[in-house]
């Protein structure tokens, strides 16, 4: 798709709980961000029950968080975040373009030269994390893709089509505690899954990378993007430092370029870092967790 999009999201989370909780605390990252690619152009949170003290801000890496605090006794707890954003693709470089791998890796080492505010930025993503984890195991893989002088965005795309090749997308066989390596092993997961991998693989090279939490449209028009895997849902892919062209979206679970097609909620270190409803909440016993996504283009 050329051009710019407007989209509509609808994204509603319900937890029923067995009891009532008495305390909790909840963080929320369901509000769109702004990028040269992308404006919100509405927010808005419907919560019931309403919550004793509500605040927005933004967190560490400028993403919109929503911070809730509920000291009554409730046993539900229904949470509609609807928005709306304009789009527009990404300008599509050449991929002789990118600096070879090597040289964006050893640029992000630090040996006592300066280094520019985009390269220190980016360094807080070439480390590992809590969902992301540095391991031989990773650099191995990617061996094949990142081989010596190829230039950064042909080698992390060619890190995406082996991992599109190789792991199969199958909802129910993971979930959040299942680990990186777990989920490498058994060669299957969801979009999640796909994203850590490909950060564990860049990362174990000396690369930054950073997870991107977000949606694609529901319904996608007739052609190559027909049928995109992880809609309906909060969808997860990749973004890699690759300079001089910036950062790039790469979405492995369906083994593309992010174009105009994907909706930025939030980006972080991992999963942790952008989960779209976190909380600690006392009381509540066991609970029943609903989620609903709508992406429409206007």
């Amino acid at each position: 798709m050329n051009g710019v999009v407007r989209y509509r999201m609808r994204h509603q989370t319900v937890y029923h709980y067995g009891g009532d909780v008495a305390h909790s605390h909840q963080l929320l990252h369901l509000a769109p961000r702004n990028s040269p690619s992308q404006v919100c152009l509405s927010r808005r949170i419907s919560l019931d029950p309403q919550p004793s003290t509500l605040r927005e801000d933004v967190d560490a890496f400028g993403n919109f968080v929503t911070r809730l605090e509920y000291d009554l006794p409730h046993d539900r707890l229904e949470v509609l975040a609807e928005s709306s954003v304009a789009v527009s693709a990404p300008t599509d470089a050449a991929q002789s373009e990118s600096a070879a791998w090597e040289e964006v890796r050893d640029s992000l080492c630090y040996s006592g030269r300066s280094m520019s505010a985009e390269f220190f930025e980016a360094c807080r993503f070439r480390m590992e994390s809590t969902y992301v984890r540095v391991k031989q195991t990773f650099s191995d893989y990617a061996e094949d893709c990142l081989v010596p002088g190829r230039p950064l965005l042909p080698a992390a795309q060619a890190l995406m089509h082996k991992l599109h090749r190789d792991f199969t997308y199958a909802p129910g066989t993971t979930n959040i505690r299942t680990s990186v390596i777990e989920a490498f092993t058994a060669r299957r997961g969801v979009c999640q899954d796909f994203a850590h991998i490909m950060l564990a693989c860049l990362r174990s090279r000396g690369l930054a990378a950073r997870y991107v939490s977000g949606y694609l449209r529901t319904t996608p028009p007739p052609g190559p993007e027909a049928g995109l895997l992880g809609a309906d849902a909060s969808h997860a892919w990749v973004s890699v430092f690759c300079p001089p062209l910036g950062w790039v979206d790469l979405d492995p679970t369906n083994d593309m370029r992010v174009g105009n097609e994907h909706i930025v909620v939030a980006w972080g270190r991992d999963f942790g870092d952008v989960s779209p409803l976190r909380g600690v909440i006392v009381g509540g016993g066991r609970h029943r967790l609903t989620v609903r996504v709508s992406v429409q283009a206007e």
